[in-house]
């Protein structure tokens, strides 16, 4: 809730406003102020197309069943394309990181989106992350030759890329992973291009 200290004089309407925006992430309380006075002072178009953006995310964007990566098609462009090299898999663990690796242009394979990364202290073990779906993509696909873990350089990230070697020894995959070149600590949504396309390049397989 934005503080009432800051409500004076704003009509209710703003202030819930700002209330809906400050609950995205990132977004403080005096951000969320601007970007409400900042719609009031738009025109109402601009209200009724970004309310239209907001409606159309909710029902048209899903889930690709294939790789898990977001889409507006099943399967999304990326695994529809003939022309990607569907016997290499790139694992990440969230959909930004497809958009980062998209954008580096060196990439020709395909994804798999595990929805997050290993982390036993929050709960978080294979069942509640995307890695039996990985499993089973594998054992469907024979032609398989290998899959790349593009896991964050943290401490989680290397936990799931571990974990992903062990899954695949016994199904006969070569498993490797993206080189160093990535500080460690960081999210892949945020390295940049060059880096990223260098890492592909000196990926190693995890032993």
């Amino acid at each position: 809730m934005i503080d009432s200290n800051t409500q004076s004089g704003l009509p209710p309407s703003v202030i819930n406003l700002a209330d809906r925006l400050s609950g995205f992430p990132g977004v403080g309380r005096k951000s969320a102020l601007r970007m409400a006075m900042h719609i009031l002072r738009s025109p109402k178009e601009y209200a009724l197309s970004l309310s239209e953006a907001l409606l159309a995310v909710k029902e048209k964007v899903s889930f690709c069943r294939t790789c898990w990566t977001l889409s507006e098609d099943d399967p999304c462009p990326i695994c529809s394309d003939s022309r990607r090299d569907h016997d290499v898999i790139c694992v990440v663990e969230e959909p930004g990181d497809v958009i980062a690796i998209e954008r580096t242009n060196g990439w020709h394979g395909v994804y798999h989106v595990l929805g997050g990364a290993l982390s036993p202290l929050d709960g978080i073990g294979p069942d509640q992350i995307r890695l039996d779906a990985l499993a089973e993509r594998i054992k469907a696909n024979n032609s398989i030759q290998e899959i790349v873990v593009a896991t964050n350089p943290t401490s989680e990230g290397e936990t799931t890329a571990l974990y992903i070697a062990r899954m695949c020894k016994p199904l006969n995959v070569m498993v490797t992973r993206i080189a160093r070149g990535i500080p460690v600590g960081s999210d892949l949504e945020f390295v940049d291009e060059s880096t990223l396309q260098q890492s592909f390049k000196g990926r190693g397989e995890i032993r």
